[in-house]
C-alpha cells in the first residue's frame, strides 16, 4: 500500500508563487489542495491552472483547513514573520522562501516556534540542492581542494523583476537588497566553507544608478571573513544582462570553477560547466542532471516530503537561515557606515 501524499497549502500565487504550485503538483508524494491569494486575478489564475485546489482569499482560512500538513509561504519578504508564525501555530510544516525574516530577531522568533511546536522549518535556499554547486559542495567535502581558503561567488544579470504592486522595489517591504538575491550567495559561501566555523566579519560596498533611490543596490560586493584567515567574495551587478553565476573555491591543494548561465534566471535551457584542477591538470567534471532555479526547486519539494514522511535531513535548515539573514544585515551595516560589521546570529 503506497504512503499518503504530503497535502500542501500554498499561499502566495505570483510569478514565482505558481512556479511552486508547478513544482508540488510535480512532485511524488506531494498534492497541492489549497492556494491562498490576495488578489482577485490571483485567484483567477490559481482556479484556472489548479482547479483540484481550493482557492481561498485568506491564508488564514487556508490554515484551518485540517486536511493540510505542509504550507509554502511565497509572499513578500515582510511578511514572512507574521504568516510563518500563523503557520507554526496552526500546527502545519513550513516552507518559508528566503530571506527567512528581514531582522534575526524574527528569524529568532520562527526558530523558536518551530521547535516549540515540533514542526519542520524549511528555508528555501534551492542552490543547495542543485548538481552543479551541490557537486561543488561534494568535492570539497571529499577533500578536493584540501582545506578550502577561497570561495568566490558571483552574479552578472538584469535587473531585478519589481514584483506584485512593485513590492521588491519598496525598501519597507524588501528589508534590504542584500537580503533580496546575494542572500543565495551569502547561504553557498558558509555552506562552502562550513569546516572552518561560523563566519565572523563582513565589510561591503554598494552603489546605485538611481538617484532618487540609492537604497536600491544596482552593485554591491562583500569580503567575508572565516575563522582560521578564510574568507569569501561575494559579489554581484543588477547593470548587465542576462543571468550568469559564477563559483570559484581554491584550497591548500586544488582548485574548482563551476558556471552557469543563462538569458533569464529562470530559463529551462541553460548551460552550465564545472572545471577541477589538482595542481598539475585541468579536467573537466560531467554534470548530468540539468541544473537551474526551476529545477532545483521540484528538487526542494521532494525533499520536504521525505523530511516530513521519513525523517530525512532538510537541505537548508532554519538554523541555516537565520545565519544567511544575520550575514547580509552586517554586510548592510557595513555599506552604510563604510566600516567591518560584525556577523552574530
Amino acid at each position: 500500500m503506497s504512503e499518503r501524499a504530503i497535502r500542501f497549502g500554498l499561499i502566495g500565487f505570483g510569478a514565482w508563487g505558481q512556479h511552486h504550485a508547478s513544482s508540488i503538483v510535480k512532485t511524488d508524494g506531494a498534492e497541492l489542495v489549497a492556494i491562498a491569494a490576495r488578489t482577485e486575478t490571483s485567484r483567477a489564475a490559481a482556479k484556472q491552472i489548479h482547479p483540484q485546489a481550493e482557492v481561498l482569499s485568506d491564508y488564514r482560512k487556508l490554515l484551518a483547513l485540517e486536511d493540510v500538513d505542509c504550507v509554502d509561504v511565497v509572499v513578500p519578504s515582510h511578511l514572512h514573520h507574521e504568516i510563518g508564525l500563523a503557520v507554526l501555530d496552526a500546527g502545519k510544516h513550513l516552507l518559508l522562501e528566503k530571506p527567512m525574516g528581514i531582522s534575526v530577531a524574527e528569524c529568532n522568533d520562527l526558530v523558536q516556534r518551530a521547535t516549540d511546536k515540533d514542526r519542520l522549518l524549511a528555508v528555501g535556499h534551492e542552490l543547495r540542492l542543485s548538481s552543479l554547486w551541490g557537486r561543488v559542495k561534494e568535492l570539497i567535502d571529499e577533500g578536493f581542494v584540501g582545506e578550502p581558503q577561497y570561495v568566490l561567488v558571483e552574479l552578472s544579470r538584469n535587473p531585478y523583476r519589481l514584483g506584485s504592486d512593485g513590492w521588491r522595489y519598496d525598501i519597507s517591504r524588501v528589508g534590504n537588497w542584500i537580503l533580496e538575491e546575494p542572500i543565495h550567495f551569502f547561504d553557498l559561501a558558509r555552506w562552502y566553507l562550513s569546516n572552518a566555523g561560523d563566519p565572523v566579519s563582513v565589510y561591503a560596498s554598494a552603489n546605485s544608478r538611481q538617484p532618487n533611490h540609492p537604497e536600491l543596490q544596482d552593485n554591491f560586493s562583500a569580503i567575508v571573513n572565516f575563522p582560521g584567515n578564510r574568507y569569501a567574495v561575494v559579489t554581484q551587478t543588477l547593470s548587465a544582462f542576462e543571468h550568469h553565476l559564477t563559483v570559484k573555491v581554491t584550497g591548500t591543494k586544488g582548485a574548482l570553477w563551476a558556471a552557469w548561465s543563462g538569458a533569464k534566471d529562470r530559463t529551462r535551457h541553460p548551460t552550465f560547466a564545472l572545471q577541477t584542477f589538482d595542481g598539475e591538470e585541468v579536467r573537466t567534471i560531467e554534470i548530468t542532471k540539468i541544473t537551474g532555479e526551476l529545477f532545483e526547486l521540484e528538487d526542494q519539494m521532494a525533499m520536504l516530503v521525505q523530511a516530513i514522511r521519513a525523517g530525512k535531513p532538510l537541505s537548508c535548515t532554519a538554523e541555516d537561515g537565520r545565519w544567511s539573514v544575520a550575514m547580509c544585515l552586517a554586510a548592510q551595516e557595513s555599506v552604510d557606515t563604510g566600516a567591518v560589521a560584525k556577523i552574530g546570529a
